[in-house]
């Protein structure tokens, strides 16, 4: 094996033009699955955090007397999975909202605008179903307007999480194809380059597993190092965005972006390196006798 590397490292000095041209182009098709694989793995980590939020939120009618909003309170902290109630005025959710958000025209609204709403966490280990319950309860009182459990937030991003997953499927189909042509045709070249060299080696004995064992180096390092180098150009554009990344945008979605997971990215040079080195073998049993 190692006189096999050897043998592959000398020839590809020779050719190493052809070789670069083959790792940037496999280097583009693996950005597009990387990227992908990326959106995913974000879009899981908010799906997870918005599914365990764990918090409704009451919102209360206009002219509520104060003594009913105290009693539904109470009540709330009495029920069982509950861990905290907060009352929010109107003066509280103006001076909130502007915070946050620093609109002026939201400013200028008068406390009027807003409603009193009472804010719900729940325990960690109370089942969706219980915190179900208590929202239908909250719905039927004369006093609440409306109710937000927050679950159609994690609907919604769990549609989008299936139509990603599905998106990098088809991805790493266009990958599969990308990586079986560039490996293929920069094989057919080096054969082609090599084939007196071949030939004398089949001349003097040497087996077939001797004279395909470099070409199969070669084709492994070309689609393991595309995989790499487009990870790492990821990383680069990642780290860009990051840094630009809205802060705010970070509580708002209860998660900061991360990169691949390491597992996920070996998992990417593995996959390059096994494409690489079957396509090249592929290759080599169509056009030759090796």
């Amino acid at each position: 094996m190692e006189k096999a590397i050897y043998r592959a490292i000398r020839n590809g000095r020779a050719d190493w033009k052809m070789h670069a041209l083959s790792v940037f182009s496999l280097a583009v098709a693996f950005v597009c699955l990387a990227s992908a694989l990326l959106v995913v793995t974000n879009l899981d980590a908010v799906r997870d955090r918005w599914s365990r939020v764990g918090r409704t939120t009451a919102y209360l009618r206009d002219g509520v007397e104060p003594a009913s909003v105290q009693e539904l309170r109470e009540a709330l902290v009495r029920t069982p999975g509950v861990k905290q109630v907060r009352v929010v005025s109107p003066e509280e959710t103006r001076r909130e909202l502007v915070t946050e958000s620093g609109d002026a025209s939201m400013a200028a609204l008068p406390p009027q605008a807003f409603s009193t709403s009472i804010e719900i966490d729940f325990e960690p280990a109370v089942a969706d179903g219980d915190v179900k319950a208590v929202a239908d309860k909250l719905k039927a009182m004369p006093a609440v307007d409306g109710v937000e459990t927050y679950a159609r937030w994690s609907e919604r991003l769990g549609g989008l999480l299936r139509g990603g997953v599905l998106a990098s499927l088809l991805l790493a189909v266009v990958v599969l194809g990308a990586v079986v042509s560039v490996v293929a045709s920069t094989m057919r070249i080096v054969l082609e380059r090599r084939k007196v060299e071949v030939e004398v080696q089949e001349l003097v004995g040497a087996t077939g597993d001797y004279v395909r064992a470099p070409f199969l180096v070669e084709g492994a390092a070309q689609g393991g190092m595309g995989a790499l180098f487009a990870l790492g150009l990821l990383a680069v554009l990642y780290a860009i965005v990051r840094a630009r990344f809205d802060g705010t945008l970070g509580v708002l979605f209860g998660v900061q972006p991360t990169f691949l997971p390491w597992t996920v990215a070996l998992g990417l040079v593995a996959l390059g390196t096994a494409l690489g080195a079957s396509s090249s073998f592929v290759s080599l049993r169509r056009m030759s006798r090796l």
